[in-house]
Formats: structure tokens, sequence, C-alpha cells
């Protein structure tokens, strides 16, 4: 428990209207998008300016009280939870988009700013920002920046690390640094940029971003292929970027997630389909119309039963609506899901594929696909209860295979959400051990007191 005395100083520093201590707000900030983690702080604070989170900071150091950054709270694997208590530091209040700089094709703006905002405002300038992770609505650019969130566009456009050219950022000492800047290139010393790049708030709270924007491309269209074997539709992915097509997105979904989205907003898809690929081509309209003509060919040589390009804008616009409620339909469909992002190289696809479908033989449980089919990043998701302790022991035991058989093909057991508390334990497991303990060094360097977002990444510590 934080001390009366200690949460009204951080109502002085933030101001009355934006500290949060009921029961119900309490409650309210204890969980993200995950079903399976829960944990109630001690105190939300909203801070206005980088200069009242660098206060706040340097008493929960001085004081040794764990301090949780959070933004729109849509991370998916618990790392916004305050699994120790102490303050929840929401940045959501932070939301000014400072500057658009045109002729530096850079956006400046605070942790709190909504990425579907962000997008609004710089489309009214020709602009956008490319990593796209399907939580757009809620995500925030500190989150982003945080987790290293990818989507459907990483395939072309590749993740978040790409855009961040510089960060303001509060340590956990409580000290406010600059790193980076506008300039194009830096190679000065050490790029300590990127280490606050999917450090998931373990290292500090960033205040402030430089973020690379593109201009919007001048067309695009979408194209639905559909296939009688999930594999053959992992194949297809690298079949069609080795005929030299780059795709602006890939995306996945095998039967159960294709009957979901009927059932819930009949978008159009085939129900007897064992997946489906959505593929998005953009750019100047002669290249889009050559690149979306040998998706076509590609696919439908290389055992597509049916290929379609969307007719129009609103055709196109239902396949991504319902892509887009992918998760949703699997997260409405048990009382626990464990969702994962794990990684391979695009030509192990049907590997990973195959081998979920026998993992769900195995310990007999829902393995659902669907993902960023062209970077690699697949979610198998297992439909579980973590009230039944037996199910859910099987479903733990089909995960930690997932892990396994991902790193053995050549990747990760995380492609943009994250590692928190999810993956801690796997994390250990499935990295080079001498590279493990040199990232708990730079932790414990930066951050002695182990006050920031702890129990993430780091449970030992």
């Amino acid at each position: 428990m934080i001390e009366r005395t200690l949460i009204e100083e951080f109502s002085k520093i933030v101001g009355s209207g934006n500290i949060l201590t009921s029961e119900e707000s309490l409650k309210a900030y204890s969980y993200d998008g995950t079903t399976t983690w829960m944990h109630q702080p001690d105190v939300v604070l909203f801070p206005k300016s980088a200069e009242e989170i660098a206060m706040v900071v340097r008493i929960a150091n001085t004081e040794k009280i764990p301090v949780t950054p959070r933004g729109g709270g849509s991370c998916l694997s618990g790392g916004p939870v305050p699994i120790q208590g102490g303050i929840v530091l929401c940045t959501t209040r932070m939301d000014n988009i400072l500057e658009v700089d045109r002729t530096a094709m850079v956006a400046v703006v605070e942790p709190g700013v909504v990425l579907m905002n962000l997008n609004n405002r710089l489309a009214k300038e020709g602009f956008f920002f490319p990593p796209d992770p399907q939580s757009f609505l809620s995500a925030t650019i500190g989150g982003v920046i945080a987790e290293n969130a990818g989507g459907p566009a990483c395939v072309k456009y590749g993740v978040t690390k790409q855009y961040v050219r510089g960060i303001d950022v509060v340590l956990p000492t409580g000290e406010l640094i600059t790193l980076g800047g506008k300039a194009l290139c830096c190679g000065a010393g050490y790029d300590l940029l990127s280490l606050f790049v999917s450090s998931e708030g373990t290292l500090g709270v960033i205040t402030k971003a430089i973020v690379k924007i593109n201009w919007l491309p001048a067309d695009r269209k979408t194209i639905l292929a559909v296939y009688d074997d999930v594999a053959v539709a992992g194949e297809n992915v690298y079949r069609v970027l080795e005929n030299g097509v780059i795709p602006g997105k890939i995306e996945l979904i095998d039967n159960w997630v294709i009957n979901r989205f009927e059932d819930m907003m009949q978008v159009g898809l085939p129900r007897d389909a064992d997946a489906v690929l959505i593929f998005e081509v953009d750019g100047p309209p002669e290249a889009v119309e050559v690149e979306t003509k040998t998706i076509v060919e590609v696919a439908t040589k290389h055992g597509a039963r049916e290929v379609r390009a969307a007719k129009d804008e609103n055709e196109a616009g239902r396949y991504w609506a319902g892509r887009r409620a992918g998760f949703a339909a699997v997260f409405g469909a048990a009382a626990t899901v464990m969702a994962e992002d794990v990684t391979v190289p695009r030509g192990q696809i049907p590997a990973l594929i195959n081998k979920c479908r026998e993992l769900s033989k195995k310990y007999d449980v829902e393995i659902v696909m669907l993902g960023h089919a062209g970077d690699g990043n697949l979610h198998p998701s297992i439909l579980t209860d973590i009230s039944n302790k037996e199910h859910y022991g099987r479903a733990a035991s089909a995960m930690d295979e997932i892990f396994d058989v991902a790193v053995a093909l050549g990747g990760v057991i995380s492609g943009e959400h994250g590692i928190g508390l999810e993956k801690a334990k796997a994390f250990s497991k499935t990295i080079d051990p001498e590279v493990f303990e040199l990232m708990k060094k730079v932790k414990t360097f930066m951050d002695p007191n182990n006050i920031m977002n702890p129990g993430k990444i780091w449970p030992q510590l």
C-alpha cells in the first residue's frame, strides 16, 4: 500500500482531477486486452507533461514503488497489468499531435495520441503512419513504440522500430533525456534509441516521439484467395513474394475464423474454405494493376480454388472489416483465450500450421489460426477456460510446444505483442543464454530498484 501522504503528494503533482483511488476505478485499470491477468494498482495517475512524469518517477524510485506505464490498455501480453500494485502511470491525457513536418516527413506526438487519430490527421495532409496493429482504434503511440507493434502492413512497410526517429523518455531514476531527432541518419555512438523500442515500459516512460511518416499511396486493390488446405495458403505467401510482388498486406484466416466472421457480419467469405488469404497491393495505379494480375495468376497456379479481386472499395472494405473483427470473434468464443504471436520465416508457415493442427489433436484443444502471414507473424489462439484447471493445463502445454516449434523453425515467440507476463517463462528458454543475461544487466543498470513495470519480461528480478 502507498502511504496517504504520498497519494496527496502525487495529487498535487498531477492535479486532483487526474488521480483515481476508488475501488471501481482501480479495478478498471487492473487488466489489459488479455483474459488471463488481473491485479489492482494502489493509484492511477494521468500526467499531462514530461515534468509531471519525472516528478512522480523520482518519488517512486526513492520510495521503491512499482510504476506501470499504460496507454490504451490494448496490449495482449499483460504488459500494462500492475502485477505488483503501486502506480499506474496512464499517458492518455498527453494526446497532442505537436507537429507534422512535411519536408522532414515526420510527425511529433505525445505518447497518448491514439493511432487512428494520428492517421486521420495525417490523411488530411496526404500522409500515413504505416504500423497498423489491429487495435488501432485505441492503441496509443507510446504503447505502439513500447511493444514494437506491427500489423498487416509489416510485409511491405516494416514494424514500428523502422519509424521511430526520436523520443523523449523519463528514466526509472527520474531523469528526462532526449534520443534521436528529425534527421534521417544518426551514426553517433551507441544506438540507445533502439533500446526503448520494444522495451515494454521496463526501461522508462516515453513522453514524446518523432515518427517517420509516408505519403499515402495513389491507389490500392484487395484480392481474396480461397483454399481447401490452410497449409497451401501458407505456402502461397512466399510463392507470391518470389514472383517479385511485395503486397502492402497479406492476411491469413482459417475455417473457424471464417465462419465466425460470417456469423457476425455476413462478409461473403466461403464457409467451407479451409482458409483464405487477403492481399492488398498499393502504389501507382499502373503498378497496382500489374501486381493484382500477378497475385491472381500465382495463387491460381499454386492451389487456390478461387481468386477474386474486389470490385470496388465497398467490397474491399467488407473483407478488411471481417479481418479486423478476427480477435473479437476469437475472444468472444471462450472464457479464456491464449492468443499468441509467434513468427517464423515465411517458408516455414506451412510447417507451423501443420504442427498446430497436430497439437490440437494431441491435447484435445481448439487452436484457431489467423495472422499477418506476409511477414510470418501468425496468431495461434487456443480456446480454453482458466477456471477449468485440467483443460487450461492442456492448453498451456500445447502453447509451450508451439513456442518450441516456432524457435526450432528459425522463428521467435513474439512478433508484435511483446513478452509481458504471458511469455516471460518461455523467453528465457528461447534466447541465447548470454544474450538473456546481457539484457538483464541492461535492465538492472538502468533501473537499479526495479520499479519500472516490474514482473514484465524479467520475473526473475
